[in-house]
């Protein structure tokens, strides 16, 4: 059988889009040259690929089987036909996939906006954390180009790179009774609070601190993003934490109150991580600049 390596790179953008229209756009064809892409895969296959599921178009189990193992054959068949060096950005045509969860309530406008200065054919698709997927082998098998957060327990293979450090503060909306007066550890646990925890869970680092000054708190809701919580916090008289740093501007836009905690509390590193494959990209290199500009810009003190 002869090889069309156009078919493997429309396979994965099928694969990644779900449908037939999204892979049209991505690829910058028309959605009837993209359905005949799709039939001559399914020719080839052995395997409909997508299938009508009510009004969406929906990956049958092989084409599920298929998806890592087809973006990383497309993103080694990219690596051998880019030239080494320095890409031109204006004329850049890339999906980047980050990983970073509430840091891109923060990082994402202003990351796009100097992305899309530089190189308007650039698209960023930020995920969110899934408790059940793990962030490194994400990277690991290519579905996930950078990693921005909290990185632990790293792969041998992944690059980590320190960002910043941040500390978490306390969120009220604006004219919270604790807002007023001096914040005491005993004010602070007595009120009703919102974690963010994509576990769900209920209970925090904040409360071995506070049980080692005989305090407990009660959390009335919990919520997976930090994100969410300053929503919540904004139309109710929960208390909230936020990275202090990370969150100013998010909390600026609410028009919340961010308030020192009463006592310690350890700080957070967050970081940039990646797969060692793309070390030397020139794509990727010139992201992650643009990471770090945007970074520096939103923690300056």
């Amino acid at each position: 059988m002869n090889l069309d390596l156009n078919l493997l790179i429309a396979l994965d953008a099928l694969l990644e889009e779900g449908s037939v229209g999204g892979a049209a756009r991505r690829l910058h064809l028309s959605e009837p040259a993209a359905s005949r892409a799709l039939g001559r895969i399914r020719a080839a296959v052995g395997d409909p690929i997508l299938v009508r599921s009510g009004r969406q178009m929906v990956l049958t189990p092989r084409a599920q089987e298929l998806r890592t193992e087809v973006h990383a054959l497309v993103e080694r068949a990219r690596a051998v036909f880019t030239r080494p060096g320095p890409p031109e950005p204006a004329t850049l045509q890339r999906v980047f996939t980050v990983l970073a969860d509430d840091v891109a309530i923060a990082l994402g406008p202003e990351l796009l906006d100097r992305v899309r200065a530089e190189a308007p054919g650039v698209s960023l698709r930020f995920l969110g954390e899934d408790p059940a997927a793990d962030g490194a082998a994400r990277l690991r098998d290519g579905r996930v180009d950078l990693d921005i957060g909290v990185v632990e327990d790293a792969l041998p293979e992944i690059v980590v790179e320190p960002l910043f450090t941040d500390r978490m503060v306390a969120v009220v909306r604006a004219g919270h009774p604790l807002a007023a007066g001096d914040l005491t550890p005993e004010r602070f646990a007595a009120a009703a609070h919102v974690s963010a925890s994509r576990r769900g869970r209920l209970t925090g680092p904040i409360d071995d601190v506070l049980a080692g000054l005989g305090l407990t708190r009660t959390v009335a809701m919990a919520v997976p993003t930090f994100g969410a919580a300053l929503v919540v916090v904004a139309r109710t008289d929960l208390v909230g934490l936020m990275p202090a740093r990370l969150g100013r501007r998010a909390v600026e836009a609410l028009g919340l109150r961010a308030l020192e905690p009463p006592f310690g509390l350890p700080a957070k590193e967050i970081a940039m991580a990646w797969h060692q494959r793309y070390e030397a990209d020139g794509a990727h290199r010139w992201l992650r600049a643009r990471v770090r500009e945007t970074i520096a810009a939103l923690t300056a003190d």
